[in-house]
Order: structure tokens, then sequence, then C-alpha cells
């Protein structure tokens, strides 16, 4: 691969905000498991924010300046859920109640990645989120946020989150099953022309 098609293909703008989110899952793992104070806390909600800003604007720029990469395909999807994954798995450390949550996570994402790996190993793709699932991972970024920041939220808020939480994963979950398998699967053939 000649330089400039790797700078085109890896080193794109949109590919190294999926990266810095990446980075940013550490930073946040030890500045959360190590919160005392209010303002600690407001630090680990801030570096969440600025992770789900991120993964905004990166679409947006992939589309709008033409970097949309196959690496920067599956990037982003893996920054996201390992973001998700850790929020959910440092949060049901300090709140039980969110375990199912977490339980309910890895079989969804265990479910995706298995059927993508079958789909694709058939000449097919699923192309791109669903909307039940955009809007899955909007609710599961919000409410997980609001409980990093708020960590004297009593017991009956914690465990309406989790309730709403896995109310919408539930929903996503079965839409991505029903893409994939069916009677109007929105699996698309790689080798028919678009």
């Amino acid at each position: 691969m000649d330089i400039r098609k790797w700078k085109k293909e890896i080193l794109t703008i949109p590919n190294l905000l999926s990266l810095f989110r990446l980075a940013l899952i550490p930073v946040y793992v030890v500045i959360y498991l190590n919160a005392r104070e209010p303002g600690q806390y407001i630090t680990a909600g801030a570096i969440l924010a600025v992770s789900c800003l991120t993964d905004m604007v990166d679409g947006k720029i992939a589309r709008r300046f033409g970097m949309i990469s196959t690496v920067g395909k599956v990037l982003d999807p893996v920054a996201d859920k390992a973001t998700q994954f850790t929020l959910t798995l440092c949060l049901s450390l300090r709140y039980p109640v969110l375990r199912p949550v977490l339980g309910l996570f890895v079989i969804k994402e265990s479910f995706q990645l298995i059927a993508g790996i079958v789909a694709l190993r058939n000449g097919k793709m699923l192309p791109g989120a669903l909307l039940p699932g955009k809007i899955c991972t909007t609710v599961l970024f919000v409410s997980l946020i609001l409980l990093v920041l708020f960590p004297g939220l009593p017991h009956t808020a914690v465990t309406a989150v989790a309730v709403v939480d896995a109310v919408f994963m539930m929903v996503s979950f079965v839409s991505y099953i029903l893409a994939y398998f069916g009677k109007n699967s929105k699996v698309e053939d790689l080798k028919k022309p678009q």
C-alpha cells in the first residue's frame, strides 16, 4: 500500500478521533474507580461527554469530507462498544442492579459480532447501524453518564435507569435479530452492485 492510499484509508481525522476515544477509556476507568469527591465524578463524566461528542463528530466529518474508510467502519463501532462496555462494567461494580444490563449488553454485542462475521463469510453485510441501535446507544450513554455525575442518587432512581436501559437494549437486540434473520432482512449482498 503506497503512502497516499495509507493516509486516505487509515490516517484520517475520523479514525484518529476513534483512536482518541479508545485512549480515553483507561483514563476514565482510573478516575472513576478512584473518585471520592464530586469534582472527580465531574471529571469522569466530562471525559465521557468528550467521548460522546467525538463519536458524533467523526461520522459527520467522514461523510462531509469523503473520509469514509473500511478501517473507520470497523474502528468507530469498536470504540463505541468498548466505551459502552467499560462504562457499564464500572458502574455495575458500584451499582449491582446494573449487572443484568451488563449481561444483556454482552449477549447483544456477542450476537451482533457473531452474526456479522457469519454474514461476511457469506458475502453479506448489514449496511450500518439500525435506528433502534442508535437510540439505544444514546439512551445508554446519557443515562449512565448521569449515574457517573450524580453518584448519590437513590436506589430507586438507579433501578429506574437499569430498567429503561434494559428495555431499550432489548428493543435494539430484537431489531438486530430481525435484521439478520427476519422475513424482511436488512442484510445486503456485497457482490451485488449498489
